[in-house]
Formats: structure tokens, C-alpha cells, sequence
């Protein structure tokens, strides 16, 4: 540990954000506000939906209203406060605030990455395995595959959060982010911390090097299977696949350029950051709802019978 010169220990962290001209800042509140908004709506009304509809009780739907609370979750650890600091001229977050947001950030984005291969492993059997279905996706798996995503979750935040808690920060304490970001605090600590950005790298980009993999081949095998069937069924395959690619493309791009990116290359590349935490939280319901008849009858039944009584 390096001599806190002066006990001067940081307390608290200064985030950049979006600096910049008034006016484009209050371009960005409002549209980052309206995506919030959209992305709360929109994922609570699919959780609404598959809790109360009648024709969604099945393991697909019980996933995608998961996937819909957790994407919520993301979104609001980080969102909320960015949209604050857009209109104030001192962004500051306290170093507990700041862990706080990176322990549920990368807790709800570990539960995630293991709930969209339960969601791979889901259209496998459906697709695959059609007359197993409901045999396969037994309540028990689907309870053990939500139990799972949370315990990965917790440990893959928990492993690298344990190691940053305890760093010394004195000197510069600016991070030129929307959020706190793990790679860019490791770095402020007033130590060698070569190690730890290696674990780090290790940690979350291998997660999401790994997960997209397991995913990438899981759709593979899946299309490979229903093409050598060559039956009508492939174009619905592909639709309902061409969604789940497109959500764990936009899901996993960005985390792996993050984290499997050297770090001395790395700049808080906050484009990436509002991809990450504005914009995919946001696509799922759009690209799962708008493109579902079975979701979207399901959504008109509710809202007439809500009508009747």
C-alpha cells in the first residue's frame, strides 16, 4: 500500500458523464428519460402479462418474464442517477454508492447471461425435442435455472466486489463514465493493481466470452436440426431465433468489448455504457413482445377483460 499521503482518503467519486453544451444535455435527459419510462412500461407489462395470462403459462414465457425483471433491475441501478446528473453541475457519487451500483450491476448481469442460456437450452428442446417438452421443462428444472442465474450472479459480483471493497483510493478520484465502472475504479486505487484488472478481465470477460459461445453453439445446433427436418417449421424457428440472436448479440457485445478488452486500452467508451444499460433493457420488450402474436393476444384478452370488470 502506497503512503495515503496526508490521510487524504477518498470518500467519494466524480462521474464525467455527458459533459458538453446545455442544450445537448437536456437533449439527453429527455430521451434517456422517455427510454427509461419505455423500459420500465414495457417490461412490467410483460411481467403482468405472464403472471395473469392463462394462455402463457409455459416454461418460455415464465423465462422471458424473468428476463423482463432483471433487464428492469439493470436498468435502474444505473439509469436513474445518469439521468440526474445530466442536469447537475456536480456528479458526484459516495465510494459506498458507487460499490453499490457495481455489486448489483454485474450481480443482475450474471443472473442474466445464465437466464438467456436457460432460454437457449428452452427453444433447444422445444424445437428439437418437441414431444419431451413438457417433461424436460418440469417445474423443478425451471426453479433450478432461476435458483442458478441468481447464485452465478452473486458469486461472479461477489468474487471481484470482496477484492475492490478494501483498495485504497487518495488521489484522483474522476471517472469518466455514466456509472461506476469497475475496470476505470480499479484503476484510482493508490496501488499496483495489474493483478486485479487481470482477474477482472478474466472474470467478467471470460463470463461473457463463454455464455455467447455456449449460445452461439446452442443455435446452431438448434437451426442445423430443424433444416435437416426440412419441414415448415423453419422459418417459424428462425423468426423466433433471429429475436433471441439479436437480444444476446446486443446483450453480450458490449460487455465483451468492456471486459475482454486490455485494459490499458480501455477508455470508459460510454456509448457502450448507454448500449449496455439504456438500450438493451429496452429492446427485449420490443423485440420479444412486438414480434409474439401469442404475447400480444395475450395482452388484448387482459385489457378487454379488464374492460368487462
Amino acid at each position: 500500500y502506497m503512503d495515503l499521503k496526508n490521510g487524504s482518503v477518498v470518500t467519494e467519486f466524480i462521474l464525467l458523464g455527458f459533459s458538453g453544451q446545455w442544450e445537448l444535455r437536456i437533449f439527453f435527459f429527455v430521451a434517456f428519460s422517455l427510454i427509461y419510462s419505455a423500459t420500465v412500461l414495457g417490461n412490467v407489462l410483460i411481467m403482468v402479462t405472464v403472471t395473469f395470462s392463462s394462455t402463457l403459462h409455459s416454461p418460455m414465457y415464465f423465462l422471458l418474464g424473468n428476463l423482463s425483471f432483471l433487464d428492469m433491475c439493470l436498468s435502474t441501478v444505473t439509469t436513474p442517477k445518469m439521468i440526474r446528473d445530466l442536469l447537475s453541475e456536480h456528479k458526484i457519487i459516495s465510494i459506498w454508492g458507487c460499490m453499490t451500483q457495481m455489486f448489483f450491476m454485474h450481480f443482475f448481469g450474471g443472473a442474466e447471461m445464465t437466464l438467456l442460456i436457460a432460454m437457449a437450452f428452452d427453444r433447444y428442446v422445444a424445437i428439437c425435442k418437441p414431444l419431451h417438452y413438457r417433461t424436460i421443462m418440469s417445474h423443478r428444472l425451471l426453479s433450478g435455472f432461476m435458483i442458478l442465474s441468481w447464485i452465478i450472479g452473486f458469486i461472479h459480483t461477489m468474487s471481484q466486489i470482496v477484492l475492490t471493497v478494501n483498495l485504497p483510493f487518495c488521489g484522483p478520484n474522476v471517472i469518466d463514465n455514466i456509472f461506476c465502472d469497475l475496470p476505470l475504479v480499479i484503476k484510482l486505487a493508490c496501488m499496483e493493481t495489474y493483478n486485479l484488472e487481470l482477474f477482472v478481465i478474466a472474470d467478467s470477460g471470460l463470463l461473457s466470452l463463454i455464455c455467447f459461445i455456449l449460445l452461439f453453439v446452442s443455435y446452431t445446433v438448434i437451426l442445423i436440426t430443424v433444416q435437416q427436418r426440412s419441414s415448415g417449421s423453419l422459418s417459424k424457428a428462425l423468426s423466433t431465433l433471429s429475436a433471441h440472436m439479436t437480444v444476446v448479440t446486443l446483450f453480450f457485445g458490449p460487455c465483451i468489448f468492456i471486459y475482454a478488452w486490455p485494459f490499458n486500452s480501455f477508455s470508459g467508451n460510454k456509448v457502450l455504457a448507454v448500449f449496455y444499460t439504456v438500450f438493451t433493457p429496452l429492446l427485449n420488450p420490443i423485440i420479444y413482445t412486438l414480434r409474439n402474436q401469442k404475447m400480444q393476444e395475450a395482452m388484448r384478452k387482459l385489457q378487454f377483460q379488464n374492460v368487462i370488470s
